[in-house]
């Protein structure tokens, strides 16, 4: 959790923990100086008057009330005018020779008045992630703080039939940043179902917030991870287990029939009147241009048509 005080106002508000007797992260004290309030009161009681303490006891007090305060973060700025703005009224009062007594309580009152028509911070949103939009800035203590959920959300389970396509969706529930948004996709492998990210290995050619593996294999089961990065700091990371089930498709299988077929009626095409037909292996083939029949041509050009069909219908992503 970052400390957010201005930095001209930590030692005044370190200082006014002994000198004013205020408890600790008072709203006072986050948007005020200790030269800023004693001024004030100098005005009020005098320099060197017996009532300077009293003034100082009795501003602290009425803002006691302020000390526990949370507000969205963004509207931090507003909270500080409206403090700056009080300074300057009390200081006004002063010098109309007013009663600090009736002028602080009524000063803390505009105050909290102001801080009860702020836009109030999103709520979080589990289970998981870094949520700005829920980030608030505490009185007690001026420091700012976010929903305390991890990075790394549960593990989505995807089941595909093989041959199918598997489609996977980087999107959370809470709001992220308009700007400046990227998504980083790995894979782990192997079947493995983790959140390890030594496993993990970057899928390059996968972009944007939605990723696809068309036609779903075998060797794809195993955990994919998508990472939604603001300017390079990660807000989440999401995990989805892909799960390949059933035979093979259809199609797949009518073509591996096919070429079985085409396999036995090569065979077919032998002389069987020269006794035991010659069955070369694709070394002699290839090396033997007395090999090289009409049948065996054939054979060797429907085997290499079917090698690549296969390989251009059976390549996964």
């Amino acid at each position: 959790m970052a400390r957010l005080a201005p930095a001209r106002a930590v030692p005044s508000a370190l200082l006014a923990l002994v000198v004013l007797r205020a408890p600790a992260g008072a709203c006072l004290l986050c948007f005020t100086t200790f030269a800023e309030r004693l001024r004030i009161c100098q005005m009020f009681a005098g320099v060197d008057s017996p009532e300077l303490r009293k003034c100082e006891e009795v501003f602290t007090a009425a803002f006691r009330g302020l000390s526990d305060m949370e507000i969205n973060y963004e509207e931090r700025s507003h909270l500080h005018d409206a403090f700056t703005q009080m300074t300057l009224s009390l200081q006004e009062m002063a010098a109309a020779q007013g009663s600090f007594e009736v002028a602080f309580p009524d000063a803390a009152e505009k105050i909290r008045k102001v801080i009860m028509q702020l836009k109030e911070a999103q709520a979080c949103i589990p289970p998981c992630g870094l949520q700005e939009v829920s980030r608030r800035f505490r009185c007690r203590g001026c420091y700012s703080s976010v929903c305390d959920l991890p990075l790394d959300c549960p593990v989505q389970d995807v089941t595909v039939a093989r041959g199918d396509q598997a489609m996977f969706s980087c999107v959370v529930n809470f709001q992220l940043p308009e700007k400046e948004i990227t998504y980083s996709w790995k894979f782990a492998g192997g079947g493995l179902r983790t959140q390890d990210v030594s496993y993990f290995r970057e899928m390059p050619r996968a972009r944007g917030y939605l990723a696809r593996i068309r036609p779903a294999q075998p060797r794809h089961r195993g955990t994919f991870s998508c990472a939604i990065l603001h300017d390079q700091r990660p807000l989440a990371r999401l995990y989805f287990f892909l799960n390949v089930t059933g035979p093979p498709p259809r199609g797949e299988t009518e073509l591996q029939l096919q070429f079985r077929e085409v396999l036995r009626w090569a065979g077919r095409d032998e002389d069987a009147g020269a006794g035991e037909a010659w069955r070369p292996s694709w070394g002699e083939l290839l090396a033997s241009p007395e090999a090289l029949t009409p049948g065996n041509l054939l054979l060797l050009a429907a085997v290499a048509a079917l090698a690549m069909f296969f390989q251009w219908y059976f390549s996964g992503n």
